[in-house]
């Protein structure tokens, strides 16, 4: 299981390399596939993946990516306003086909996989900077998550979250966040001159990835309290010993855009 889940991420770590140095349509294409899927698994958590509600969101998540390429600044949120009113319809004119919780996955996928994910790439295109910050985001995710398990494992005694996650522990938590603060020095710290940034703003980013990790632990937490709420272990099976896209994104999806915001404030 172990060998299955390291040669996965390592072919992960390829990937994203590829997909994040080319930027541009490769990156834009990757991230809106990457979308696709992991809103296919989670409306399948609520069985609307192959119904109405479904096929509008993927519609909906294929416009919004090619309004974040293509149209003007300030066209991404009326096609969110139209996706809703969509919904409404199909809400109101086929009731009582759809319950609420199936109405609310639907439009609350939209927001949690495809726009939180779209950050990778509006990040990776920030002149200037982009190139070097975007990796920020899986340095306060995957790095976090990789320090604050092996931290955990060498000295976790308190559980953070007992019930929700029994493995995870306070300790853990404290080192991803350091590790993280760490690794996001170090990388600015060699990429200080390309990202024309001095130590003041290495400090500031290093900080802000401590923000970023614990968010991060978040999105891993609460992509578990949905699995929980609905009975299942991972969200698909993708990824050989990982899981689904949302099983190894769920930190990634929450950190993206902290990590563009922060950026722009840079």
């Amino acid at each position: 299981m172990f060998k299955t889940r390291l040669l996965s991420g390592i072919v992960l770590v390829i990937l994203a390399l590829f997909f994040i140095i080319s930027g541009g349509y490769i990156l834009l294409g990757s991230t809106l596939v990457i979308s696709l899927i992991g809103l296919f698994e989670f409306y399948r958590v609520f069985k609307i993946h192959n119904h109405s509600l479904g096929y509008v969101g993927y519609v909906a998540c294929v416009l919004y990516y090619a309004s974040i390429s293509l149209l003007p600044k300030g066209f991404t949120f009326p096609i969110l306003i139209g996706f809703l009113i969509v919904l409404l319809g199909f809400y109101v004119f086929r009731y009582p086909k759809y319950e609420i919780r199936e109405f609310m996955a639907s439009y609350f996928g939209i927001f949690y996989v495809a726009v939180m994910l779209s950050y990778i790439y509006q990040t990776r295109m920030i002149e200037g900077v982009g190139q070097y910050l975007v990796w920020l985001i899986f340095l306060c995710s995957w790095g976090s998550d990789t320090c604050a398990y092996c931290v955990g494992v060498l000295f976790g005694k308190h559980k953070m979250a007992p019930v929700l996650s029994p493995k995870k522990s306070i300790e853990g938590a404290v080192g991803g966040v350091l590790g993280s603060a760490l690794l996001t020095a170090i990388f600015t710290y060699i990429f200080k001159d390309a990202m024309n940034i001095d130590t003041t703003k290495i400090i500031v980013l290093s900080c802000g990835a401590m923000l970023g990790a614990l968010i991060s632990m978040i999105g891993d937490l609460a992509a578990s309290a949905i699995k929980r709420n609905n009975d299942i272990k991972d969200y698909g099976k993708l990824i050989p010993g990982h899981g689904g896209i949302l099983d190894r994104f769920d930190s990634v999806i929450i950190t993206a855009p902290i990590i563009f915001y922060l950026g722009g404030f840079i």
